[in-house]
């Protein structure tokens, strides 16, 4: 039996958003020239996946997306939010401004695939040397984009409005210290002049399979925190423990009692909610017991509400039982990502779009992800939808494909045109039903 969110979903789009019907013949023409775009696509996708730049150093696929939009007649601005680009498609007729998105960074990950475009970029990070990958989609992303863009500039007569790509940098996040990504787009004014009404965009899964489309109204990806313990004990002689306060065994004591917020202490029944320990940090020597042991890790909530609950039970824990070892523990609590929020009228409005363009019966409404996106500020500032797009090859079984941000991670470059096809026919329908 449907769900009742995905009845009342339906049912509010068709009620209130009729003109999207009207829209049928440009979108007709919208699939056609999307399935004409796809080996310029691929083209894009394998040479700046062979490219790939981490966040806020990708100069060269800023140069390659700024020079197509200004090849297609958009307006180009470039250097926002250090390397992104943004451009201005003004349509035929007057109207509303919808912005499409697209991450452009790479991740640290040495590429293992043995594609014929694999990465052979070299780094070093948090320094360590390591390779330089695209291991989570986001060459996909450019290259969909920027074929919505050569689609829809061919139809910018009939558009009532305008259209805004927006190419945004560090979506991975910054090197430590740095502001960047979506945020300080955002800060600097990337939702305005003009003012963006709405906003769409997509994300690559290698584990749902091609011509596939996922999405979920409300919260669909967790806000991402980021802590950090410091422990801080009494540095002694490893011979001679007992003259010691040792911030290692607390260290190891407090990872043990953070598990137990999630599994003891949090109502899971309520929503999904992640605690993890990422690094540990201490010590230079096997016989010195060290003064300071640094612990960082992330917080993962779909609620702001077990946020907060959360925030409190990590600093309690943490603070507690270093305590009771006699040392002290400083705990610091930053978000880095609020939750990926699908308006629900939004995406009520957009269904139908959804269904249109990649089958009905290929288009599922899918649980809340764990995994964090910083389109969230986008969605902070206007109505926002973020769909999932099938990369997983026809009858591959998901527990047989790569993870993303894996260095095995593979998409099926055949899923690419619905990509184009669902950003250019979300603008269009958008514009068009706000008539």
């Amino acid at each position: 039996m449907p769900r009742f969110s995905t009845l009342l979903t339906t049912a509010l789009a068709l009620a209130t958003f009729p003109t999207l019907a009207q829209n049928a013949a440009l979108n007709a023409r919208i699939a056609k020239l999307a399935a004409q775009e796809e080996s310029k696509v691929v083209a894009w996708r394998r040479d700046i996946h062979e490219h790939p730049e981490l966040g806020n150093q990708e100069t060269r696929t800023a140069g390659i997306v700024a020079a197509h939009l200004k090849k297609l007649g958009i307006e180009v601005q470039t250097g926002v939010a250090r390397t992104g680009v943004v451009g201005i498609l003004r349509g035929g007729k007057p109207g509303p401004v919808v912005a499409l998105r697209a991450d452009m960074d790479g991740l640290p990950v040495t590429e293992t695939t043995g594609l014929p475009f694999a990465s052979q970029v070299k780094t070093t990070y948090n320094n360590q040397p390591v390779g330089v990958m695209h291991a989570c989609g986001h060459d996909t992303h450019v290259a969909m984009l920027l074929g919505a863009a050569e689609v829809l500039s061919q139809v910018k007569k009939d558009l009532p409005g305008t259209v805004k790509f927006i190419f945004q940098p560090a979506e991975e996040g910054s090197l430590p210290g740095e502001t960047g990504g979506a945020k300080l787009m955002v800060q600097e004014g990337v939702m305005t002049n003009p003012k963006v009404d709405a906003i769409f965009g997509l994300h690559i899964n290698a584990q749902t399979e091609v011509g596939n489309l996922r999405y979920r109204a409300t919260g669909e990806m967790a806000a991402a925190d980021v802590f950090s313990i410091k422990v801080k004990g009494k540095s002694a002689h490893g011979a001679y423990p007992w003259l010691s306060v040792d911030p290692v065994v607390t260290a190891a004591q407090i990872i043990l009692g953070l598990q137990t917020i999630i599994s003891r202490q949090t109502e899971l029944t309520r929503d999904a909610a992640v605690l993890t320990v990422g690094m540990v940090h201490g010590g230079v020597r096997n016989n010195i017991i060290p003064e300071q042991v640094e612990l960082t890790g992330t917080i993962r909530t779909l609620d702001k509400d077990m946020q907060q609950k959360l925030w409190a039970d990590v600093r309690r824990v943490a603070t507690g039982i270093a305590s009771s070892a006699g040392a002290t523990a400083e705990v610091e609590i930053v978000n880095y990502t609020p939750v990926t929020y699908n308006d629900p009228k939004l995406t009520a409005q957009m269904v139908p779009t959804l269904r249109a363009v990649a089958g009905a019966t290929n288009v599922q409404e899918q649980k809340a992800v764990t995994g964090a996106e910083d389109f969230a500020y986008f969605q902070e500032k206007v109505p926002g939808l973020f769909v999932f797009v099938g990369g997983m090859p026809k009858g591959k079984n998901p527990a047989d494909t790569a993870p993303h941000h894996t260095p095995n991670f593979f998409v099926d470059e055949s899923g690419l045109t619905l990509g184009v096809t669902t950003l250019a026919t979300l603008a269009a329908d958008y514009l068009g039903a706000k008539r």
